[in-house]
């Protein structure tokens, strides 16, 4: 035996991290840092549709959740809250221009969206955002368990899958797009089409939102890379023969949980406070989206608008809120928008108000569940008018909290939860009579029809909810086409 050196014993080991048999890796963490009125910081979790989502998977085993804290600078260290081992990683202040608002919502988000806006290409911003996916997938392989289900969320991440699997070829890998994924002739567009559909292959499972998603996906690869396609699969260019599913698999609401937090005396006497505050309408609208230019805000405005300057509807009989969620206020075609509405909210009150009751009560916050709950309970009709939109959940959320059976949903039919909840009240928001006539159309039904819309609506969310949604796309996951080689 080899004498040992001196003081080889006193040199301490540096431990391995501790590894998970599930991670998931999104742009963000499920928590933020929150500074209390006392001045301590803490942690506190996200009020996101993903987080609420990955609860009922990340709470039956032990998963860490690889994603950003919101903050330029370095990452706080890692640790575990509410039994997730959380794993930071840090972003430069460029980076978050280059990486989040340049090449995500700068270039990205407007082509997956048809182009609502138009989209901007910078070579600098593609990257940063290679750059971003490298430390994202270096991260997930760190702490990834050998074997390990490695589901990697959303556009921001479509490098990421071939990434881990250079770095870890036994692991099992899953991506899930939130969001609509564009025909081919408008991804076309993309000046770096080519890596990111290969960024893609490098998953097992592919999920989509809906049908044509998936197909668009399918379609992209074939024409644009060459790819052999079949049958919602695609055989990867490299040679292998390794196959990816592409699928859709529609996210949803936690259906139990929203009802009874609905159902709380709480919520109840905050919805009765609502409606008095604001002169107890006999008929409240409601509009709640992120301030986007995807949501058909001002579309939605325009319709209203017409409605009270025909004299068909009119304060203080009738009234909308609009709740309007900040959103990328960084990113100049957010600026606009918010400039835009908020002139258009004031035009309105200014033209067809009634002193001391506006036409438009309209709200730039971000609310917690409890209240948003009470605003679903307390509205006699919900908008919801998206240009375009993956899902949309706050449909869901409205139907999940009128247990009453009461309301009615006006649902444009390009969201992807149209293709669910078809019974709902369907509008082309482009056009704005049309508009005009759902929404008439949703004010007018004899209440008996309305709670008929409204049980066959929620039966639908009840037997397709989240917990369904999250069990659905690993049980896709286990079945891919092809099993990952063995050994990291």
């Amino acid at each position: 035996m080899e004498p040992r050196p001196p003081g080889a014993d006193s040199v301490p080991s540096i431990p391995k991290p501790k590894t998970y048999d599930l991670v998931i890796a999104a742009n963000r963490l499920p928590v933020d840092r929150v500074v209390t009125e006392s001045g301590a910081t803490e942690w506190r979790r996200s009020p996101g549709g993903l987080v609420t989502a990955m609860d009922s998977v990340m709470h039956t085993q032990p998963g860490a959740w690889v994603g950003w804290a919101g903050e330029p600078g370095s990452p706080p260290d890692r640790f575990d809250e509410d039994g997730v081992h959380l794993v930071p990683v840090g972003l430069s202040a460029e980076e978050v221009h280059r990486y989040y608002e340049g090449f995500s919502n700068g270039t990205l988000w407007p082509i997956y969206h048809d182009v609502i806006v138009a989209a901007s290409f910078h070579r600098e911003w593609w990257a940063a955002y290679q750059h971003v996916n490298q430390r994202f997938a270096a991260a997930v392989a760190e702490v990834a368990a050998p074997g390990a289900r490695v589901w990697i969320q959303d556009y921001q991440l479509q490098l990421v899958p071939a990434y881990v699997r250079t770095l870890r070829p036994d692991v099992r890998i899953g991506w899930f797009n939130h969001i609509p994924f564009p025909p081919v002739e408008l991804f076309a567009q993309l000046p770096w089409r080519g890596p990111l559909l290969e960024g893609l292959l490098g998953a097992d499972f592919l999920g989509f939102q809906r049908q044509a998603d998936a197909r668009n996906f399918v379609r992209a690869c074939r024409q644009l890379i060459h790819a052999e396609t079949r049958a919602g699969s695609v055989t990867v260019t490299d040679g292998s023969g390794r196959r990816v599913r592409a699928a859709a698999i529609p996210i949803s609401v936690d259906f139990k949980g929203l009802e009874a937090l609905a159902r709380e005396p709480s919520v109840t006497a905050r919805m009765q406070e609502i409606r008095r505050s604001l002169g107890d309408p006999k008929l409240l609208m409601l509009g709640v989206d992120r301030l986007d230019y995807t949501k058909g805000i001002r579309h939605r405005l325009k319709a209203y608008q017409e409605l009270l300057a025909e004299g068909r509807l009119g304060p203080p009989e009738v009234t909308l809120v609009q709740v309007a969620t900040p959103s990328r206020e960084r990113v100049a075609a957010y600026q606009h928008l918010r400039a835009d509405v908020e002139q258009t909210v004031g035009r309105i009150n200014g033209d067809l108000g009634v002193m001391g009751y506006p036409a438009v009560h309209y709200l730039h916050h971000s609310y917690p569940r409890e209240e948003m709950a009470a605003l679903f309970r307390a509205a006699d009709v919900m908008l919801v008018t998206p240009l375009r939109d993956g899902m949309n959940l706050v449909a869901k959320e409205y139907v999940t909290c009128r247990f009453d059976l009461g309301g009615a949903l006006v649902l444009s039919e390009f969201t992807g939860a149209w293709h669910e909840l078809h019974q709902a009240f369907s509008c082309n928001p482009h056009d704005i009579e049309g508009l005009k006539q759902t929404i008439m159309r949703a004010i007018d039904t004899p209440a008996p029809e309305k709670r008929r819309i409204m049980r066959a609506l929620r039966r639908r969310v009840a037997e397709h909810d989240v917990q369904r949604w999250a069990a659905r796309f690993l049980a896709a996951l286990d079945a891919a086409p092809d099993r990952p080689e063995h050994g990291p």
